[in-house]
């Protein structure tokens, strides 16, 4: 208010000096063109300075007597809006002191203590300073619960009159509560959309009787309703096994806290038949519309399927989170998949220049068979076939010195840097035993090829690669050289396998399924007598697992120190570092479940920068659902895990960390 008057003043006594110029410069014409008129105008010019100076005078004296009433009246008016202020209003200190405090602040917080509100600000003042310095950005917004109530809390620095080196904090406290409220209401009454189906709906009603049929859809029928009765929402049954699900999002948090009972609760319904009915629940609450939700409903749907079923998702944020999941995958009977695909699949050859032929890192026997079959069927329909593949995996050894010796595929094997040269717009990519992007051999090559074919038995992982063209993953089926076999046996075209072809396929069945034990159907046999027909040697096959004596001895040293944990789940690490750890590890794990009462194993080992785990089960524990929190995936009976960023022991603390876990989900 100062510099204002005084800049009133200054501009008063500029124009006073303009006009007496012009004055004077008059006079001074007159006086030249008259002599006469030289001391008349020496003597008007004289008074005019002083009438000037005196009215000047007086002119200041009253402007700012003015000027001074405003600012009294301006700092007064200041003060009391300050001080009588709608909202609660603080100034602190940089070590928390109160220096003032508004009167409704007074009444709004009388219970609470200033230190109270400051840890609920987060606030340290003087690290705060320091940043905003830098930044030169003195505002605070933030925003707190107190009594029940939420306050928006905007506030800023200021440099003290008294120590210029110190600073003050001016915090308002405007009340946000209905504003949150209406915000929070908003937010609950949008829709969540869900998709219900009946895994086995087909195969049950197949082995039912007439009669029982009625009784079986409408126990069916009567639990999916009561589940969803629980959340005022919207059951429409679409399908004989299908359904569709809306309810307001208020209600999800307790779907989730209820953990999909339902699951358990369908299981409860008497087929007469000893079948176990089961279903897969997905639910979105992504998107605008209830279109895009149930589209999103539908994607999670494709991956609660392609996980074996019996387990729900719920997708929110972009991030999948799954129920249930724990029973054993049920074979499907019915080959017609089977044949629609293998079709499909040879179109897709015929109408490609080139296949290329990838599977996952490490490649292993079940990889490199799948692999091998795949490439047969290529060249039977006369396509140039090419396996991206690194064989000097130590797991491979043995087989690698086998195929060496057949000179067909000395340059049907390369590497990913070969690979991706001789890529074109009409190449095929046929991608085997995997089904994960970041679990390739080469993600640039998925990226770059158009046309892609996946034949995987994994359970789908969220980080799928979606932009596949076909997709063969079938969860029941024990290995990808299960399915490729499947394949090659409804092919239009007759393939006929090499022997160490049909060996390999052989091979990854029978390392997958643990020499038949594991996951084997009647499928699987089937898949095995196949090949045993195209002149499998099985003593050779069995030479390609044996181990060194210095393995095995590495494989008793890692049995031999692991730990038991809940009672029947063992843990061991191995940690030397070796080319093979996961092979050891791998070995080692399918070791542990030979000892009686042990029910599952984990073992862990270093491999370069990451820490390797490998579970296995004897099925009543899902290592797949424990191994999955930590990046991993696989079989309720079978998985693997990659972790980076953490020690052998922080990751064996994570690991027992997640088995509690999954326990305590089980319990509850």
């Amino acid at each position: 208010m100062q510099k204002s008057s005084r800049k009133v003043l200054d501009t008063l006594v500029s124009r006073t000096k303009i006009y007496l110029a012009i004055i004077f410069v008059l006079l001074v014409y007159i006086s030249i063109q008259n002599t006469y008129m030289i001391l008349p105008s020496i003597g008007i010019f004289t008074v005019t300075v002083i009438y000037s100076y005196y009215t000047n005078n007086k002119k200041k004296s009253q402007i700012s007597e003015t000027l001074q009433d405003l600012t009294l009246t301006v700092d007064s008016a200041a003060k009391t809006s300050l001080i009588n202020a709608p909202f609660p209003l603080v100034i602190l200190e940089t070590d928390g002191n109160v220096i003032w405090r508004s009167s409704r602040f007074t009444t709004e917080f009388a219970n609470i203590d200033s230190h109270t509100y400051m840890k609920e600000l987060s606030i340290d003042i003087k690290e705060e300073i320091n940043k905003r310095q830098k930044s030169n950005n003195q505002d605070i917004i933030r925003q707190i619960e107190i009594e029940n109530k939420t306050y928006k809390v905007v506030g800023r620095y200021v440099k003290s009159r008294r120590n210029k080196a110190e600073y003050m904090v001016i915090l308002y406290f405007i009340d946000d509560t209905e504003n949150i409220k209406l915000q929070r209401e908003y937010k609950d009454s949008k829709s969540c959309v869900g998709i219900i189906m009946v895994d086995n709906y087909e195969e049950t009603m197949q082995r039912l009787e007439s009669e029982d049929k009625p009784q079986v859809i409408a126990g069916i029928d009567k639990y999916i309703y009561e589940w969803t009765d629980k959340t005022n929402g919207i059951l429409i049954k679409t399908e004989k096994d299908r359904y569709l699900y809306f309810f307001e999002q208020r209600y999800l948090d307790s779907v989730k806290e209820d953990k999909f009972s339902i699951l358990d609760k369908i299981k409860e319904i008497d087929t007469k038949e000893n079948i176990q009915l089961t279903l897969s629940i997905a639910i979105s609450n992504e998107g605008v519309t209830d279109k895009e939700k149930y589209k999103s409903a539908q994607t999670a749907m494709d991956i609660v399927l392609g996980r074996g079923g019996d387990q729900a998702v719920i997708r929110e944020s972009e991030i999948y989170k799954f129920f249930g999941g724990r029973a054993q995958e049920v074979e499907k009977r019915t080959k017609v998949k089977a044949r629609i695909v293998a079709q499909a699949l040879e179109n897709l050859i015929k109408e490609s220049k080139k296949v290329m032929i990838m599977g996952h890192t490490n490649p292993d026997m079940d990889c490199v068979g799948a692999g091998l079959g795949i490439y047969r069927l290529a060249r039977t329909l006369e396509k140039n076939a090419y396996i991206v593949m690194d064989p000097k995996t130590a797991s491979l050894e043995s087989f690698r010195r086998s195929i060496e010796k057949e000179e067909e595929y000395e340059d049907v094997i390369i590497n990913r840097e070969v690979a991706l040269e001789n890529i074109d717009e009409d190449t095929l990519l046929v991608i085997v035993d995997t089904h994960k992007l970041n679990y390739v051999e080469s993600e640039e090559l998925v990226e770059k090829v158009k046309k892609i074919v996946i034949i995987d038995h994994h359970r789908r992982s969220a980080d799928f690669i979606e932009k596949a063209t076909l997709t063969f993953q079938e969860v029941y089926a024990s290995s990808a050289a299960e399915l490729v076999t499947e394949l090659l046996q409804y092919a239009e075209e007759k393939v006929e396998l090499k022997t160490i072809e049909a060996e390999s396929l052989y091979a990854g069945i029978m390392m997958d399924t643990k020499n038949f034990t594991f996951k084997t159907g009647v499928r699987t046999f089937e898949a095995a007598a196949y090949l045993r027909k195209c002149g499998v040697d099985i003593i050779r096959v069995k030479k390609w697992f044996q181990s060194n004596l210095e393995n095995f001895n590495k494989i008793a040293e890692i049995v031999g120190k692991a730990e038991i944990v809940n009672d029947s789940i063992a843990i061991s690490t191995y940690e030397e570092k070796a080319k093979d750890v996961n092979v050891i590890c791998a070995k080692a794990a399918d070791e542990l479940l030979t000892i009686s009462e042990i029910t599952a194993s984990f073992v862990m080992g270093k491999l370069g920068d990451k820490v390797c785990i490998s579970g296995r089960s004897i099925g009543d524990i899902n290592v797949q659902v424990i191994l999955e929190k930590l990046g991993g995936g696989g079989h309720i009976t079978l998985a693997g895990a990659q972790v980076e960023g953490m020690t052998l022991e922080e990751t064996k603390q994570e690991l027992i960390h997640r088995i509690n876990e999954y326990f305590s989900e089980i319990e509850n």
